[in-house]
């Protein structure tokens, strides 16, 4: 390194870590080291025209590889630009490096133009956020910076490398950074207790979330589960933690309202939580969530989130994956004859009814088959037949989303990944994150026309690096989800219910998705009616490139009242 300064070093910093994208959008304090990228033609850099699709494309690119994912952002402007999406990102515990920019230490007493708190901007919504102010140290904290967002609980953070200190030579060695293994598992003594105590559950109940991914615990979770009779609920949900076709598999509990919640918590008498939190909502329940005496049991390798508001019977900081094993190895141990043909009597009832309820689903699905506007279930029968196995669907449908499941339950990790943190707009930048690290796959991106117009610049940026990816806005004009929510408070007020805000109406002027798409180099196609569906899906796989279908459903809208009533 002898003669480079550190605008190189950071290059080869990353690359000794495996790194082989940056997701960013430049700017003139970044200059220096974005030049040094023509010398390292390996470290390919996506190109985004602003910042929230930066950090969206890197969160589905760390998604779907597991790996740490690197973002370059702008100083002040550019920080706070990419909020949103990071304050999603810390949400769904993405192992994002965020490499922001600024003028140089030397011009901070002059509070100069496009001057901030850069650190405390980033801070509410990263694990760690810091500035580099000696060069002696740009590649240690660069290493600290992996290794803290790479650790569960795992997220983004943000360092900010000002631009005279770039321009430093070179005093520090490039190794690659050190990750420690979270591999750990309790005492015996920690896991027999718990499995006495789910072997007197009458009513075993399961709730897990993306720490199960994280630690590649699926078929020991799926193990307790058989084992014991559970039903298995997701919460803070995001990857695929447990196969969507299983049949002890029941979806999420919800993430808006505890009293939707509560009813599920309140099932079980022995209730095992693991890889999440109880419970991930809005507007979450202030009382107790579990039934009366009910007992609970909470694995998780993130201690902060164990009784963090209701109370546990044991918590265990562990491994999922190790502790879940050595707990299915006990429970086969502990369980009577008596209690293992209850275990298989629960499992017949559950499957029972988990297929009755898909029934009665496919049912209605039919009833509405060939309505016009259309219903997601009917573009998701068409898609399902004609997707390939290996298809990786990215899942920002929202109120559109139960349909997805229904017709095509994933089975293999990393293959299935829904929208979390609150945040509009991942569906499109998520789906190009997860193709460039999936290149010879099938990707499908869906997101709807609320969430699509927060991130349509994605699409170019789709065009520029050729991302083969496809995507599907579920067009029902409107942000539904608001429509759905206020529904409900009208309920709890005590409200008849009335005409849905227009705020919450996206029919006038009309946007046209295809069109769009078109002008920023991205083939398209718009769906109306069901004749066109599976042309327009044939068309997408076909075509060597991005590809989006406009898929116009049906929607709650009143354009004709849109600049009538006053001050709407």
């Amino acid at each position: 390194m002898v003669g480079k300064t550190y605008r190189f070093a950071i290059i080869e910093q990353l690359l000794a870590d495996g790194i082989r994208y940056m997701f960013g959008n430049p700017g003139t304090v970044e200059q220096g080291f974005l030049d040094a990228l023509w010398d390292y033609p390996e470290l390919k850099y996506i190109l985004t025209l602003q910042e929230t699709v930066a950090v969206m494309a890197a969160d589905g690119y760390a998604r779907a590889t597991g790996n740490v994912a690197i973002v370059q952002l702008h100083s002040t402007p550019g920080v706070g630009n990419g909020i949103g999406a990071l304050y999603q990102a810390k949400r769904g515990h993405s192992p994002l490096v965020v490499i922001g920019g600024d003028s140089g230490v030397k011009y901070q007493g002059l509070d100069a133009q496009m001057a901030g708190d850069l650190v405390a901007m980033a801070e509410p919504v990263t694990k760690w956020s810091t500035m580099v102010v000696d060069a002696a140290s740009v590649l240690r904290v660069l290493r600290r910076a992996i290794k803290i967002a790479s650790t569960p609980p795992r997220g983004p953070v943000y360092v900010c490398l000002p631009q005279d200190i770039l321009d430093q030579p070179v005093v520090e060695p490039i190794r690659p950074t050190s990750i420690p293994s979270t591999r750990v598992r309790p005492d015996d003594e920690t896991l027999k207790a718990a499995a006495q105590l789910l072997a007197t559950a009458q009513k075993p109940m399961i709730f897990m979330g993306d720490g199960i991914a994280f630690s590649g615990a699926q078929a020991e979770l799926t193990q307790v589960a058989e084992i014991l009779g559970a039903e298995v609920w997701e919460a803070d949900n995001g990857e695929l933690n447990m196969s969507q076709a299983h049949p002890l598999y029941q979806g999420a509990t919800g993430h808006m309202f505890g009293f939707q919640s509560k009813p599920i918590l309140a099932k079980g008498d022995v209730n095992l939580v693991s890889g999440t939190y109880i419970v991930p909502e809005v507007f979450p329940e202030l009382g107790d969530v579990f039934a009366p005496d009910a007992k609970v049991i909470h694995i998780d390798l993130n201690g902060y989130e164990i009784a963090k508001n209701h109370p546990v019977d044991i918590g265990i900081v562990s491994d999922p994956k190790l502790t879940l094993g050595r707990l299915a190895e006990l429970l086969a141990e502990v369980l009577t004859p008596e209690q293992k043909a209850a275990a298989q009597k629960r499992v017949t009832e559950i499957t029972n009814a988990k297929q009755a309820k898909l029934q009665a689903d496919l049912a209605h699905d039919r009833e509405i088959r060939d309505d016009v506007p259309l219903h997601l279930s009917r573009f998701m029968e068409e898609l399902a037949a004609l997707l390939p196995e290996d298809a990786i669907i990215f899942d920002e449908a929202l109120t559109n989303s139960p349909a997805i499941p229904r017709y095509r339950p994933t089975t293999q990790p990393r293959h299935y990944f829904l929208t979390r943190g609150g945040s509009l707009g991942v569906g499109i930048p998520g789906a190009i994150g997860a193709k460039l690290a999936n290149p010879d796959k099938t990707v499908f991106g869906f997101t709807g026309d609320g969430g699509g117009m927060y991130t349509i610049q994605a699409l170019w940026t789709a065009a520029r690096h050729d991302v083969n990816a496809k995507f599907v806005v579920c067009n029902n004009r409107s942000y539904r989800i608001l429509q759905y929510n206020i529904q409900q408070y009208w309920k709890e007020i005590e409200v008849p219910e009335r005409d849905f805000p227009l705020s919450f109406d996206l029919s006038k002027p009309e946007i046209r998705f295809d069109e769009i798409a078109r002008s920023m180099g991205v083939a398209a196609v718009r769906v109306e009616k069901p004749e066109q569906i599976v042309p327009a899906i044939q068309q997408a796989l076909a075509h060597q490139g991005p590809f989006l279908i406009d898929l116009v459903l049906e929607g709650n809208v009143r354009p004709e009242m849109i600049g009538v009533r006053c001050g709407q």
